[in-house]
């Protein structure tokens, strides 16, 4: 019989805290929304508080709650962890059940690309092994400790990502995690405004160090301009140093990408020898990731020719590059657009990344109103990149991409540079919020074409996702680009 993610008593050690009676759970919540019964609720105090929400949790079979109080409308005998407060009770159960785990744990940071290199390691581990990885992006102050005190006790492999906004936050989630291996996807200018400069970015990076465990692997980006503080970071902690990229050097090296309709195809040296391998997405940012990964199932002990079939079986979630095709007409055969949903987030490297997957892919002619497919890209603002973000949007109009890009249409007040920069020739609508855009999102489209949708997710460009989605039916891909 499996025992019981928390037992009272146990989880009273671990947070200094008291129960009011005896209980146990297999899982733990904050949001009652997606609690399932044997949760243990954790009333956290955020927007809302969680304490309003204790009854309905217990009324939904909740086997206790996390609690700094009794709520009101509680009974004193309802089961209760009481704790001075909940965030450090949470902090305490991730501590208690990093220091009772066998697993090995792999910590995941980057401007761009760490919930897709997260997911693509828990896939490819997840056939080699029980694997605990981070929900969505579980990645800030309380993502962290609540990946952590969900890991299930016979865990093999856990994938952790960490994230930030500001300076000193990684250092803090790291040492929580104490990871066997970090991963540095890449350092670019996410979140510029609040460090000045891309120095500063990658330093705070370079902080998911400071947790390894003695004798751990730190596996960095070895093109990146700001690779040296990385590779410095990881000498001064004892790290072992694994480099991926393209660069001379790199311990995982890549020797080709080939970017097919819906596929990458990677030629590769990593110390085993020389590998050949399919991952089932477009793109190259995915190729170097992909790399990581490698990487990471080699100094883990996993079979690597296992993982390198199981590349070709890995999608990206919603937001992150998700490619679907809708048909506009199930009556007309043919009548289809190919929807790239990459609306989760955006800085310029992203959006550069997202561009090169749609030059390389192939609208289909003679189908619409048009008559010619088309590659369309919808583009909402990138935020949080300091007094440079004029330029960085307006920037984006002479990246190669661009010239195989046919319109291009704009949303939010920051993205306004770009569109006015944009030659006559390819721009497209321009509207300040992306509901306004929505309306007329019927009138932009047509069969044949591709669309993509990138932008920070402030920018509410998911909601032209969901307007996109709204014209038609899905259609399941062939079978050659599933896999």
């Amino acid at each position: 019989m499996t025992a019981p993610l928390w037992r009272s008593a146990e989880a009273a050690a671990a947070t200094g805290g008291r129960t009011t009676r005896a209980w146990q759970a297999n899982g733990i919540s904050i949001d009652t929304r997606s609690l399932r019964p044997g949760d243990l609720f954790v009333a956290l105090k955020d927007v809302r508080d969680g304490h309003d929400f204790v009854a309905d949790a217990l009324a939904k079979g909740a086997a206790a709650a996390l609690v700094s109080r009794v709520p009101r409308g509680v009974s004193e005998t309802a089961p209760l962890l009481i704790v001075d407060d909940t965030l450090d009770g949470l902090v305490g159960l991730a501590q208690a059940a990093r220091a009772r785990a066998d697993a090995a744990v792999v910590a995941i940071t980057g401007s761009v690309g760490k919930t897709s290199t997260k997911d693509m390691l828990a896939h490819v581990l997840s056939h080699q092994g029980e694997t605990h990885a981070a929900e969505a992006s579980f990645n800030n102050h309380w993502g962290v400790p609540l990946t952590l005190a969900r890991m299930p006790r016979r865990a093999r492999f856990a994938v952790i990502e960490i994230g930030m906004n500001a300076p000193g936050e990684i250092a803090p989630l790291s040492r929580l995690a104490e990871p066997d291996i970090v991963i540095v996807t890449t350092v670019g200018t996410a979140h510029l405004e609040a460090f000045g400069h891309i120095d500063g970015i990658a330093r705070e990076k370079a902080a998911i160090m400071d947790g390894l465990r003695p004798g751990g692997t730190a596996i960095l980006n070895a093109d990146i301009a700001t690779r040296d503080i990385l590779t410095n970071k990881a000498r001064a902690v004892g790290a072992r140093q694994v480099l991926f990229g393209e660069a001379d050097g790199a311990t995982y090296r890549l020797k080709q990408i080939d970017l097919a309709e819906d596929a990458t195809v990677i030629q590769a040296e990593r110390p085993a020898g020389s590998m050949l391998f399919r991952l089932g997405v477009a793109g190259r940012h995915f190729a170097a990731n992909a790399l990581a990964v490698m990487a990471a199932v080699d100094t883990l002990g996993a079979d690597g020719a296992v993982a390198a079939c199981d590349f070709a079986r890995w999608h990206p979630p919603a937001g992150r590059g998700q490619r679907q095709r809708l048909s506009l007409d199930m009556v007309e055969d043919g009548a289809t657009i190919d929807l790239i949903d990459d609306a989760y987030n955006a800085n310029p490297q992203s959006v550069r990344a997202a561009l090169d997957v749609l030059a390389s892919a192939q609208p289909r002619d003679g189908v619409g109103r048009v008559a010619r497919g088309r590659r369309i890209v919808i583009l909402g603002d990138m935020l949080e990149l300091g007094a440079d973000e004029e330029a960085l949007h307006t920037a984006l109009a002479d990246y190669p991409a661009m010239a195989a890009i046919d319109v291009v249409h704009c949303v939010g007040p920051r993205m306004k540079a770009l569109w006015e920069t944009l030659p006559h020739r390819r721009r497209g609508r321009y509207t300040v919020t992306a509901e306004a855009l929505a309306e007329e999102v019927s009138s932009l489209v047509d069969a044949g074409d591709i669309i993509l949708v990138k932008g920070s997710k402030a920018s509410r460009v998911s909601t032209l996702v969901t307007a996109i989605r709204n014209l038609g039916q899905p259609v399941p891909l062939s079978e050659s680009e599933l896999i």
